[in-house]
């Protein structure tokens, strides 16, 4: 293996170190950092579920050697020996000539034929942080300078070795003739369709790259189950969230429903209160009116004991604050002098002027007066003058 520390590429400008490829890939630290992501989550998976999703990493290498082929099973970095069967039949064969001999779980592992490591060509190289976002097509100019090739003569991928902390790129360079690969899948005959890639050997194994990146893949088949599985997992995640949002729903309308309850008791009881509260009031009210005049059965009283017998009363009312008397008395003009000085009215006075009647020789009068507090209540309504007042 050889080292080589090209001069940069023309592709790798400094300013494309960062952002997104125009070709719209990610950029290189990303696509690292979302597949080392992701193998981290698919180690919590169970086997069998990484299996079906495809998570699993299994491959199922052919060696085409001679007259047999060669079947493994690689998982984990490890290689496990299956079977080597004898080429001719299976070139021969229609449809798929493995599906008869493998156990289903293991036909339905996608397919990759490794060649020798001689059959390719690795060159370690140096390149600067720059052309990471841009690496293949920055290698593909390196073809024919670190090569016997040129490009439109290989099949090449590459493989990032390391990151220096200078901000340097280790990666390999990994060149098959397209000679060598045409021949090769032109000796497996009817397997040359289903492959899902070409790797190249290495020391501990297979390198993983694929060298025929360019060329018709073999789909996997288990992508269809794969891809239906999320579509459920999408389904019942939306179900799950709509099931999260009508139990918040339900469970706001009754915690509603119990506050309203609750509160209804307290409603009643407020306005009982109030209604109360303006039963006071108005009690209180009709009581400070009350005290605040005499009683009708008390001025009546008064006006029996004051006015004389010649005295008859056609009329006696009280208006508001004012007492109105009309009637017939013989001693009309004398009537003010009886009245004057009660404690429950003030102002006695002649309405009008004095109208004789024939009938009853007496006069027709209308006497007014103004009703006066009871003496409890006038006291209780200077005191808080007197209060101001001292």
């Amino acid at each position: 293996m050889m080292s080589a520390t090209p001069v940069p590429s023309g592709d790798a400008t400094p300013g494309r170190r960062r952002g997104w490829r125009p070709d719209g890939r990610l950029p290189l630290r990303l696509r690292g950092f979302l597949h080392w992501w992701g193998a981290a989550l698919a180690t919590w998976l169970p086997a069998r579920i990484r299996e079906l999703f495809g998570l699993a990493g299994r491959r199922l290498l052919l060696q085409a050697e001679g007259p047999t082929v060669a079947l493994s099973l690689h998982e984990a970095g490890a290689a496990q020996a299956l079977a080597q069967v004898p080429l001719a039949p299976l070139v021969a064969a229609d449809g798929d000539p493995l599906g008869s001999l493998l156990a289903p779980r293991v036909a339905e592992i996608p397919r990759w034929l490794l060649l020798p490591a001689r059959a390719g060509l690795r060159r370690r190289l140096t390149l600067p942080e720059a052309a990471g976002d841009r690496l293949r097509d920055v290698l593909g100019f390196e073809i024919d300078r670190q090569t016997p090739f040129a490009a439109a003569d290989v099949r090449y991928d590459h493989r990032v070795l390391a990151r220096r902390a200078d901000g340097q790129l280790d990666v390999e360079l990994v060149v098959v003739p397209r000679a060598t690969i045409e021949a090769r899948l032109a000796a497996l005959g009817a397997l040359a369709p289903m492959l899902a890639g070409v790797d190249l050997e290495g020391e501990d194994g297979p390198l993983g790259v694929n060298l025929i990146q360019d060329a018709r893949r073999r789909e996997d088949p288990q992508r269809r189950y794969q891809w239906l599985l999320v579509g459920v997992a999408v389904l019942f995640t939306a179900f799950a969230l709509w099931q999260i949002l009508q139990n918040r729903a339900a469970a706001a309308d009754a915690l509603e429903e119990r506050l309203d309850a609750e509160a209804r008791p307290a409603r009643a009881a407020s306005a009982q209160r109030q209604q109360l509260a303006d039963l006071r009031e108005g009690m209180v009210f009709l009581q400070t009116q009350r005290a605040a005049r005499p009683t009708t059965v008390a001025v009546l009283d008064e006006l029996a004991r004051r006015l004389p017998d010649t005295t008859s009363l056609e009329k006696a009312a009280i208006e508001g604050d004012r007492i109105l008397l009309i009637g017939l008395s013989t001693e009309a003009s004398a009537l003010v002098g009886y009245l004057e000085g009660s404690p429950l009215w003030r102002s006695p006075a002649l309405a009008g002027a004095l109208q004789n009647d024939p009938r009853s020789r007496a006069d027709r009068f209308t006497l007014t007066a103004d009703l006066a507090p009871p003496p409890a209540a006038a006291a209780a309504a200077q005191e808080p003058a007197r209060a101001d007042a001292r």
